[in-house]
């Protein structure tokens, strides 16, 4: 499968320039913040700067370093999957980085969550394919998302189970993360609400039943999109 990610596709000299003017922008900027803490004697914006910095360009570092090792499959450039363990695979519907980097920004809101709600299902339907070619019907595969509501999750397959704690932690501290991601899908400045996020869960077995539904929608989302 053809990654059509505007990063992948740069040299890897490209993508090593990108990360470090990142790095170099985030150094400068919380340096530039603690030298006006320092001056003052107040370090209260440093100390909530930090963790919001470090997890909005965490995902430009992270996910390019865990593709390369195998440990996050892209099935879409917007779907991403975790190894299996314990018979269990998480899967991502995007992070800020593949955000950044996929969305056209000339598209307007309706486009742009019909275009993600596409690579969604897209990459659904390759990790269905996968595991069915590697007879792990046993599976049970798990997310986390904003965008897709319960009721599109249940036609789907998918049911909705209880967020556990340290993923609503986890929730919490990516906040700003969420911000950006959702103002970049949305296509405009939106605040999400952490009670919007449900975590969905299915077994394998459920979602190849329902495999040619899936399709049927993907192929619809996508004529949507191109017209």
């Amino acid at each position: 499968m053809k990654l059509n990610h505007r990063f992948y596709l740069k040299s890897k000299k490209e993508q090593v320039w990108i990360q470090v003017k990142i790095g170099l922008v985030s150094f400068l900027l919380l340096l530039f913040i603690f030298l006006i803490c320092w001056k003052y004697s107040f370090f209260l914006p440093l100390i909530i700067c930090i963790p919001i910095t470090l997890s909005l360009i965490a995902p430009f570092f992270d996910v390019p370093s865990l593709k390369e090792t195998g440990g996050l499959v892209y099935y879409s450039p917007l779907f991403l999957a975790e190894k299996p363990k314990k018979e269990k695979i998480i899967i991502h519907g995007g992070t800020l980085f593949d955000y950044f980097f996929v969305i056209d920004r000339k598209l307007n809101g309706r486009k742009r969550m019909n275009f993600i709600l596409h690579q969604y299902l897209e990459g659904l339907v390759h990790l269905i394919d996968h595991l069915e070619e590697e007879n792990k019907e046993n599976l049970i595969i798990r997310g986390t998302s904003y965008i897709i509501n319960e009721r599109t999750a249940k036609k789907l397959g998918f049911k909705v189970v209880q967020t556990d704690f340290l993923q609503k932690c986890i929730l919490v501290y990516n906040y700003f993360n969420l911000l950006i991601s959702y103002s970049l899908a949305k296509g405009k400045w939106t605040w999400p609400r952490i009670d919007d996020t449900k975590t969905f869960e299915a077994k394998l077995e459920d979602l190849i039943e329902r495999k040619d539904y899936i399709k049927s929608l993907e192929r619809k989302l996508k004529n949507r999109h191109l017209a």
